[in-house]
């Protein structure tokens, strides 16, 4: 009897070990949805960084794009996945920061994820076709005061309309709804289309979407809207042209999960993002395309993202940009 209740407590003992052994995060592949189509900006920041960031976990990776409404679809998919680390979110300024901002129905809040980090930013660039005959943000600013100056964008609520009112606004322009001539597309790439063709007359965007026509000299850059100037763009920054406030006006591309993310596999997260973002191939292609590679930890990426969120928000509620429905 004693050996039958020993050999069963050490039986039950083992088991428990192997258990606890199985359970250790991450022990299957881990599915990482793309809000996005494939070939777009965060589709390519996504799988840059797949391969080193795979390496880091020690499991596979499943990109997976779920594309749809803005990038809310894939957002709402992950919103609604078990917060246990094996569902994460390439979350994008455009999902988490503009959205939220700019949308008065979206079916979910920045409350709803937890964000494990922001990688990469992409500063917001100014360009025009050398056919206008602007080459400086002052000779612009001149222009939309005359009148009968035109932006394109992605669309209405997109990242390039908040973005070009609110240069306009920081350089004085009291109206800037009116004051200029919203053109909105249905993509980033038909947004920089419409400036190449001369449909609209400047685009702001973010600088990895139009570095190859900056690089082509098919594209004037005006500004960017960091603290120092970007590589590969011979404009000046913000700082320079007096205006820091819009230093704060970038896009980025972070990392998040269900709200309910166990701190112990944040940070977990967290360390592998470090490990990721030292490879020296992801940093090479990624500032080829004018990003910025910049670590924010789960609670630097968090502050960030509410604090430009609360920058946005002001901004659309004082003009009423807010979209319904």
């Amino acid at each position: 009897m004693k050996l039958s209740t020993l050999g069963l407590a050490s039986a039950l003992t083992l088991g428990l070990a192997a258990g606890s052994a199985l359970a250790e995060y991450p022990d299957r592949p881990v599915n990482m949805v793309i809000p996005y189509g494939a070939g777009g900006a965060t589709d390519i920041s996504a799988r840059t960084i797949s391969e080193p960031l795979g390496k880091a976990v020690g499991q596979p990776l499943v990109m997976s794009n779920i594309a749809g409404a803005g990038g809310a679809t894939g957002s709402v998919a992950v919103q609604n996945a078990t917060g246990d680390g094996y569902t994460m979110l390439f979350a994008r300024v455009g999902t988490h920061s503009v959205s939220p901002a700019m949308k008065a129905t979206l079916p979910y809040t920045l409350d709803d994820f937890r964000f494990v980090a922001v990688y990469e930013i992409n500063p917001i660039v100014c360009v025009t076709s050398p056919r206008s005959g602007i080459t400086s943000m002052e000779e612009l600013i001149a222009k939309i005061g005359d009148g009968g100056i035109s932006y394109s964008s992605a669309g209405v609520g997109s990242l390039h309309q908040l973005s070009a009112v609110m240069i306009m606004r920081e350089f004085g322009i009291q109206d800037p709804l009116s004051a200029a001539t919203h053109i909105p597309q249905k993509s980033g790439g038909a947004a920089a289309t419409a400036i190449l063709n001369g449909t609209a007359t400047f685009l702001c965007t973010n600088s990895s979407a139009v570095a190859s026509f900056v690089t082509g000299g098919q594209l004037i850059p005006l500004m960017v809207t960091t603290e120092n100037r970007v590589e590969g763009f011979d404009a000046p920054s913000a700082a320079e042209l007096g205006r820091p406030s819009l230093h704060q006006l970038v896009g980025w591309t972070g990392i998040a999960s269900p709200d309910d993310l166990p701190d112990d596999v944040a940070a977990k997260w967290s360390d592998w993002m470090a490990d990721a973002t030292q490879d020296a191939q992801f940093r090479e292609r990624m500032e080829a395309r004018g990003s910025i590679i910049k670590l924010m930890s789960p609670e630097e990426a968090n502050a960030f993202i509410r604090g430009q969120y609360d920058t946005f928000r002001t901004l659309v509620d004082e003009l009423g940009m807010r979209i319904e429905g």
